[in-house]
């Protein structure tokens, strides 16, 4: 047990463990002041009933603080009471008149959507990261979470719920309980978020305070991101996705169409760029004009919007005189005009350009109800936000140190093509076929293959890879890229090139071999950077994007990263990646070929009364400084 003891006293310094040596003031941080800061993903925080609901025709009902997102029981039983508490007014993001939900607070509203013993872990987000941060020692106030209302647009989390004011006291307050700067941990939409956060801030600090303000407040960000957006979210617009949920793909559509959130993760050109609204520093807040949306030439060269291809190709419906009379020709971008042949149905392709300026919402609204709402939404607070269009790509935050992290060389979808199906709404259209990337290659659902731009690997299964990759544009101009297994591993396949070239806005793809039996994690780091400021890009082979959080790889890279950084000895900018060896107990376990506890160096066999079996009882030795010591 003492031997446990002075190990978990060991990792503790390995995770919430962040020195500040280039402070400005030539102090260093002490690893008990830095505290965590959780930003979650879409629909990854509990939502709470804060009303009294009536379920005709069936026992549940809905009272104050009960479980509306995610109570699998009461979405079986009392579904239109249910979808009563979810859905909001499409137009002003109010709730529904009966029902009205509110985000659940703290870790608690983070760790499991739908507690109990079987859907607990299904519905598991965040869990496996606090309990890493439990067994290393964290203490309870150094973990933070900032669950928000995942329904809302930007600008509607700060006019109800006054949310970046909060995120802000929450940075505040966890200087001042801790006495340094945060780590922010952010997933997928949670990144969105933060963007805007930082934009946002802006406003609120004056602008020779900003940086003094993100030093003082954030030493490094860890991003799970979609920064160009994501493709499903098409799906999910269009023909509806279910998520798994009990649902029929038209309830799931009704229901994600009322959220103004569903067009904060469309897909965007990374060609183009708003100007801001307002810019209260430098017009004294003044109306400067209505946002300029602007794109350079190569957005019109493609056509593609720096996407592998076209993302929508819908079919219109078919008679030259439904045309006539419901339909204005002006509403169609003008490529989609050449193959218009009187009473043939006709195709129309959307770039991610046309996704985001609202050309496509434009060209379909006479055809879909939900358009001309989605249309409402996107001019109103996405195209009009003062503070910032979202749907524009974005730099390198001003944060000292910058981790982006994402899973690769998955089959990922990147284009859709729709058609009417013939039923009313929500059941309208069906999707006739999918692209898909895949090693390099575009290709059909029927196993065709597609013409278009594919990245060197495919993405995480819902983000394509070249919205997770554009990341890769805040690195220096000089790159190191290290590969190696994601599995302990002792040294012998990893592969380092150093001092690559990096053009801004071109991919970085290494010049290495993989074996196709093993998960590689590459490394992207900076050789070069601004003074003061680390980049660095992981990339996760087979890494699934809503399950990369609860990655004991994930977890294992960031601790060591965080080790590094507070030893005196540390030489190097990162951690060395020459070897990876057991942490945990968990990670020992018995090799039956050679009769013993795997990794010997660091594992030996230790019988615990109730252990059942051979790996179980495998643990790690009393090294627990030798093991560390490993990776500066």
């Amino acid at each position: 047990m003492a031997k446990k003891r002075l190990l978990c006293l060991s990792v503790l310094i390995a995770l919430l463990a962040v020195t500040a040596g280039d402070s400005g003031d030539g102090s260093e941080l002490d690893y008990s002041k830095l505290s965590g800061i959780i930003i979650p993903g879409f629909a990854s925080t509990q939502l709470r009933a804060w009303s009294i609901l009536d379920c005709p025709y069936s026992p549940l009902d809905f009272n104050p603080l009960d479980l509306v997102w995610l109570d699998t029981t009461k979405l079986l039983s009392a579904v239109n009471c249910w979808l009563k508490c979810m859905l909001l007014d499409p137009y002003n993001q109010t709730d529904h008149p009966d029902c009205k939900s509110r985000p659940d607070s703290g870790l608690s509203g983070i760790t499991e959507l739908d507690p109990g013993y079987i859907t607990g872990p299904l519905s598991s987000v965040w869990k496996e990261w606090i309990k890493w941060c439990i067994e290393f020692g964290i203490e309870a106030n150094a973990i933070m979470a900032v669950p928000y209302d995942w329904r809302l647009s930007p600008s509607m989390l700060e006019e109800r719920d006054l949310y970046f004011h909060k995120l802000k006291l929450t940075f505040e307050t966890a200087f001042k309980l801790r006495g340094g700067p945060s780590l922010v941990f952010a997933h997928s939409l949670g990144n969105n978020v933060f963007r805007y956060f930082l934009e946002w801030l802006k406003l609120e600090i004056a602008p020779k305070h900003y940086i003094q303000w993100l030093d003082q407040h954030i030493h490094a960000y860890f991003a799970v991101a979609p920064l160009l957006g994501a493709t499903e979210t098409i799906e999910a617009t269009l023909s509806g996705f279910t998520f798994g949920l009990p649902v029929s793909e038209g309830t799931a559509r009704l229901m994600f169409n009322s959220f103004a959130s569903s067009l904060w993760m469309m897909p965007f050109s990374k060609y183009c760029r708003t100007d801001n609204k307002y810019c209260k520093h430098f017009s004294g807040g003044k109306h400067v004009g209505t946002p300029s949306y602007h794109c350079d030439e190569k957005e019109f060269k493609s056509n593609l919007s720096g996407w592998p291809t076209k993302i929508i190709n819908i079919e219109i419906p078919s008679t030259l005189g439904q045309i006539d009379d419901t339909f204005a020709f002006s509403k169609i971008p003008e490529a989609n005009l050449s193959g218009m042949e009187c009473g043939l149905p006709t195709q129309l392709s959307f770039s991610a350009r046309e996704i985001a300026d609202g050309s496509f919402f434009k060209a379909i609204e006479d055809y879909d109800p939900d358009s001309k709402r989605l249309l409402y939404q996107l001019e109103k607070s996405y195209l009009g936000d003062p503070v910032l269009n979202p749907l524009t790509p974005w730099d390198r935050p001003p944060i000292k140190n910058v981790f982006c992290i994402y899973g690769t060389n998955s089959k990922t979808k990147v284009g859709y093509y729709f058609a009417p199906s013939g039923k009313p709404y929500p059941d309208n259209w069906i999707i006739t076929d999918v692209v898909y990337e895949y090693e390099g290659s575009l290709f059909s659902r029927s196993g065709n293959l597609v013409e278009g731009n594919p990245g060197a690997i495919s993405g995480d299964e819902t983000v394509p890879y070249n919205s997770l990759s554009w990341c890769k544009n805040w690195m220096g101009p000089k790159v190191n890229i290290t590969r190696a297994p994601q599995q302990e591993h002792d040294g012998s396949d990893v592969q380092i090139d150093l001092n690559v070239e990096h053009q801004h806005g071109e991919d970085i793809v290494p010049n290495m071999t993989r074996s196709p039996r093993v998960k590689y994690i590459t490394y992207y780091e900076d050789s070069e950077s601004l003074p003061g400021k680390r980049t660095a890009v992981w990339e996760l082979d087979k890494a699934n994007h809503r399950n990369i959080v609860r990655s004991p790889v994930l977890m294992r890279e960031l601790w060591l990263e965080m080790w590094r950084d507070i030893h005196p000895d540390a030489k190097s900018q990162f951690v060395t990646k020459a070897k990876r060896g057991p942490l945990r107990d968990e990670d020992c376990y018995w090799d039956y070929g050679k009769a013993r506890c795997a990794w010997a160096e660091y594992c030996e066999y230790r019988y615990v009364f109730g252990d059942v079996h051979l790996g179980q009882s495998c643990r790690l030795r009393y090294t627990s400084a030798d093991l560390l010591l490993h990776y500066l």
